[in-house]
């Protein structure tokens, strides 16, 4: 019997690294006297939500909304019911005109992709309330990093969407002889006209998953 994995088997030695505590060291600093999105209970949410061994799709994002009330761990996810983020609103378009059936929901909480295996990881996990990318350079892209190898390295079939430049540093990380890789441009409003409005990749990941005798996403 093949062995199923959790995230605590495959991250329990990377976690232990000195980058790894001094980043949680410096974020435990900053919360002393900053805001800092999301809550401490939630900045590891997408891997408390998505096993490790259901993990069917992964969605790269890049750091978390930046305003109160809306970052929750997941990548373009959020808690918020009046306002839906503009990149989260063209996902919504895109998914609409890709599967014309979609109906749009009264809120952007994307939880229930990530229970259907969908992870949903930011590249940084952590904002400073106001400064977008602020966190970038803490080290949190060492963390991420290894967290897409073990995934390329441990699963199969796994379908990757990266969006926008960010994204796509990771794709030399990925296996593509044993995994998926679809790219576009990023759904923010400066970039969703340069190839994520009419990538259809929310079709396209059901139709390989069906291939691979998997469960579709429900979007």
């Amino acid at each position: 019997m093949q062995k199923i994995f959790t995230w605590k088997d495959i991250l329990k030695y990377e976690i232990k690294k000195k980058y790894f505590i001094d980043i949680l060291q410096y974020i435990k600093n900053e919360r002393h006297n900053k805001t800092i999105f999301p809550s401490e209970k939630n900045v590891f949410q997408a891997f408390n939500i998505t096993n490790f061994s259901s993990i069917k799709v992964v969605i790269v994002g890049q750091d978390p909304y930046f305003r109160i009330g809306q970052a929750h761990g997941l990548a373009f996810s959020t808690l918020s019911r009046q306002f839906l983020p503009p990149s989260l609103k063209n996902i919504f378009l895109e998914i609409k005109r890709d599967l014309p059936d979609f109906k749009y929901p009264n809120h952007g909480n994307l939880i229930n992709w990530a229970y259907q295996g969908v992870f949903l990881i930011n590249r940084v996990l952590t904002v400073e309330e106001g400064k977008p990318h602020s966190h970038a350079k803490i080290g949190w892209n060492i963390f991420t990093n290894q967290v897409i190898s073990v995934i390329n390295f441990f699963l199969k079939g796994v379908i990757f969407l990266l969006w926008g430049r960010y994204a796509k540093l990771l794709k030399p990380l990925i296996d593509q002889d044993k995994h998926f890789v679809l790219q576009t441009s990023h759904p923010s409003p400066l970039s969703v006209h340069k190839g994520f409005s009419g990538c259809c990749h929310f079709s396209q990941v059901n139709k390989l998953l069906l291939l691979q005798k998997k469960t579709p996403i429900i979007w």
